[in-house]
């Protein structure tokens, strides 16, 4: 059984904005930070794929234990708790240099990833009704974005080299902790475990789960190739580097217009819609890109689009599911954005082996083969 706190608390909103901003934070500082830091110490390619490799086993961990976790412990407890790991962990790779021990951290930071994932679904959930929560699921999502962005932002700004970005990134992360802890912040409780399996989930929500996979393979994909495929086709590297900055702004700006539609429409339709419109676009960039002002126009768009698909499904098993369930749901989605993290960059490096604009038949293939699969599973 659930009890869901009162919607109108804006110190639990806070809080769920919070994790789910460091969830986005700790993951995109971290896997450039630590990859940067181990090619710097003379690892090859390989090392650091199986140190990243890591965090998918942690995410692992965190699936298979958090349906039970969360009725022993708590659902704010055990978000404190992964947050002031995770700030741990951070502070912990520059002080101890150890390739063992870096392995043991990122195993670390996976399953603390996996928790903020989860439980800052779940707790965005409680906090909405039927008819706002397209609109709570795209506040979440944009703060998703906020926090993938800021991780680039803060290497940016002070550099890859020494303790400075990893301590940063660990007080940011205890703060938010700190923030969470206060008896103002109320979270729902769990009193029953979920029983089953991922696999379980996995099949009472097929295309949510497929959603998450979309959604983790393009944002990789693009994370790894844009700014490359932009280059080949006559950019400077400063200006292509700028597209994923102009995409995902898009993607957080554009959510909560998706998110009021969500709660006016059928949620499903505009599912299909955005998959389509996503499919679309994606053929449109090599057109485009050879205009800054048509690049960066559609990108702006296209963004919203592709993750407001993500946002509206958090929004229809949230409908669907309550509870245990729900929880069960969510952590098979946190394991399958590790699948789709691990397929993107390497279809999508493929996929621009064989062809100069393979990045963007990959989104549109992608795109469409997830409207198609949405629609068939529909009834």
């Amino acid at each position: 059984m659930s009890t869901a706190v009162q919607p109108g608390s804006l110190a639990a909103r806070a809080a769920v904005i919070a994790t789910a901003a460091m969830f986005g934070l700790t993951y995109s500082l971290s896997a450039a930070l630590i990859a940067l830091n181990l090619a710097e110490q003379g690892h090859g390619e390989a090392m650091i794929g199986a140190n990243a490799a890591m965090h998918a086993v942690g995410v692992l961990l965190a699936a298979m234990l958090l349906p039970r976790s969360v009725a022993r412990f708590g659902l704010r407890r055990l978000i404190i708790g992964a947050l002031a790991l995770a700030a741990a962990a951070l502070a912990a790779f520059p002080a101890l240099p150890l390739l063992w021990i870096w392995f043991l951290l990122r195993l670390l930071l996976g399953l603390c990833a996996e928790v903020l994932f989860v439980l800052s679904e779940t707790w965005t959930n409680s906090l909405s009704t039927e008819a706002t929560r397209a609109r709570a699921m795209a506040a979440y999502t944009a703060a998703l974005s906020v926090g993938f962005a800021s991780g680039p932002l803060i290497l940016s700004l002070i550099g890859s080299a020494g303790f400075a970005p990893y301590l940063v990134g660990s007080a940011i992360t205890l703060a938010a902790a700190a923030f969470i802890a206060s008896p103002r912040v109320r979270a729902p409780a769990f009193e029953e475990p979920a029983p089953g399996s991922p696999l379980r989930f996995m099949r009472m929500a097929p295309v949510a789960i497929a959603a998450v996979v979309l959604n983790a393979a393009i944002e990789t994909a693009g994370l790894s190739f844009l700014a490359l495929y932009a280059v080949s086709l006559g950019w400077s590297q400063t200006e292509a580097t700028q597209l994923m900055s102009v995409m995902m702004i898009g993607a957080i700006l554009l959510q909560l217009p998706i998110g009021w539609l969500g709660d006016k429409m059928d949620r499903m339709t505009l599912v299909m819609a955005l998959a389509a419109l996503a499919a679309l676009g994606a053929l449109v960039w090599p057109l485009a890109l050879g205009s800054a002002a048509a690049t960066y126009g559609l990108l702006f768009v296209w963004g919203g689009a592709f993750v407001g698909i993500y946002t509206l499904m958090l929004a229809v098993v949230g409908s669907r599911f309550q509870g245990p369930e729900l929880i069960g749901i969510y952590a098979a989605m946190g394991l399958m954005w590790g699948l789709g993290a691990f397929i993107g960059p390497v279809a999508a490096g493929l996929a621009m082996q064989a062809t100069p604009h393979g990045l963007a038949f990959f989104a549109a293939a992608i795109c469409a083969g997830f409207a198609v699969f949405a629609w068939a599973r529909r009834g």
